[in-house]
């Protein structure tokens, strides 16, 4: 009686196992085709190693077909060649696809700029060429696009004032690989772009050095007080190729960043940050400039875009010129300043019903964070006597995440040192040894100010 109730994995149904099936990844997939030959039989069903095709590496039926293989077959094909990315290749690749959609409508003449992927052998070469290993989503993403040719504008983001122009190309390996750098300051950093305009590159660290964590990728600041050229300070823009990249393209593809003339301009938009008076609104989008800032001494320079629209709905006697502008302007110690001026930018647009005016100007802050809040004041065109204001909405200037250099931070512990009663045994570290951040709240130097372009 009990050898009748036995249960068999042979006798059970079909479907019930390949529901189970389903629920595995690759790797335990291909463990169970080694159990028996039902589960070998099962294991291969082409519904299963579809899923694995689109989740890992992004294929649809349109790949499969012209492959002319099996599921199974064409997920091994990617996995020999890919296989050490498949941690980060969907991320990435769906990150690329989304971008090159968006910039075919928006700003096509960059896809033309985009470099075909690179070989693994190719990326081999150029490791041993400079003695250090590419963190994996890094060789992943090149070996989907390696970059793009050098042009103007770059993929990477523009910025453009009256007097002052920046555009980053994102560099292919064979280019970066030149741009290696190993002296004192900056040891084994690779530029990630590069401006042809100011000289400026995103440097991603490729070991843990100098105050630097492995991947982090930052702006090199040089610190303007010291004596030592190869004190360096970091603006953070990533902790990793992944997560730059990535949160890049999301700015972009949702409109985060806006698109003017054909580039992308890396504005950052708060959505709240609106203000409506009457028919008017106005709304303020910031962007911060690290090849015009220092941390020592702290200089951090802004630039702001500002939007002022009337409604098409609006009445024909509404029609307004903006006359002037008022700022009160707070820093992290909550200084106030206020700030009164004709026009804005030397201009006194006329708005009338549907029409937008847009400019854009700059400011410096000797801490970390501000915000700035006003009105301007506008007369009636069909009368003059008419004058009232119109808010402008408060906006938030933070600077980015720092780390002082490796020099600075050894300099003032041994200061420290000089006044420090505990004896030797102590377990006190240096502030910044572990990488720690700043750029919060970082108090102005006494009497420290900074010109401002308002």
């Amino acid at each position: 009686m009990a050898a009748s109730m036995e249960l068999r994995l042979d006798n059970l149904p079909s479907d019930p196992l390949l529901l189970i099936l389903s629920f595995l990844d690759f790797r335990d997939l291909v463990h169970c085709s080694y159990v028996n030959r039902r589960l070998n039989e099962l294991s291969g069903h082409n519904p299963l190693w579809k899923n694995l095709c689109s989740k890992h590496w992004l294929l649809t039926d349109a790949d499969r077909l012209q492959s002319g293989v099996s599921w199974r077959c064409l997920f091994r094909q990617y996995y020999c060649d890919l296989g050490r990315y498949i941690q980060h290749y969907a991320l990435l690749k769906k990150a690329w696809e989304q971008l090159k959609a968006f910039l075919q409508q928006r700003c096509p003449r960059m896809i033309a700029s985009l470099k075909e992927g690179a070989k693994e052998a190719e990326l081999d070469a150029i490791e041993a060429q400079i003695g250090c290993k590419f963190p994996d989503d890094y060789r992943c993403s090149y070996r989907i696009h390696n970059g793009q040719k050098l042009v103007v504008p770059g993929l990477m983001g523009s910025m453009s004032l009256s007097n002052h122009y920046r555009s980053e190309d994102l560099l292919d390996v064979e280019t970066a690989a030149g741009g290696f750098q190993q002296r004192k300051g900056m040891r084994n950093c690779l530029p990630l772009t590069f401006c042809f305009h100011t000289g400026l590159s995103q440097y991603m660290a490729l070991e843990s050095t100098e105050g630097r964590n492995l991947s982090d990728i930052f702006y090199h600041c040089p610190d303007q007080m010291a004596q030592d050229p190869s004190a360096i300070d970091m603006f953070i823009t990533g902790s990793s190729f992944s997560e730059w990249f990535t949160t890049y393209v999301n700015n972009v593809v949702t409109g985060e960043y806006p698109i003017i003339r054909d580039q992308i301009f890396r504005y950052v938009h708060d959505k709240q940050c609106v203000a409506t008076t009457g028919d008017i609104s106005v709304s303020v989008s910031t962007s911060f400039l690290p090849e015009l800032s220092s941390v020592h001494p702290p200089h951090f320079f802004f630039t702001y875009r500002i939007r002022i629209e009337m409604s098409s709905d609006a009445l024909p006697e509404a029609a307004c010129q903006l006359d002037s502008r008022y700022w009160k302007i707070t820093n992290a110690n909550d200084n106030v300043e206020e700030v009164r001026g004709p026009g804005v930018v030397g201009e006194f647009p006329v708005m009338t019903p549907g029409k937008v005016h847009e400019y854009a100007s700059c400011t410096t802050f000797s801490t970390t964070s501000e915000y700035m809040e006003g009105h301007y004041t506008f007369h009636r065109l069909a009368n003059k006597e008419e004058v009232f204001h119109v808010a402008i909405p408060r906006f938030h200037m933070v600077c980015p995440p720092f780390r002082e250099s490796v020099v600075r931070s050894q300099g003032s512990a041994n200061e420290r040192s000089k006044f420090d009663d505990n004896d030797s045994d102590s377990d006190d570290i240096d502030d910044y040894s572990d990488g720690g951040l700043r750029g919060i709240n970082m108090p102005a130097v006494e009497g420290g100010r900074c010109p401002r372009h308002i």
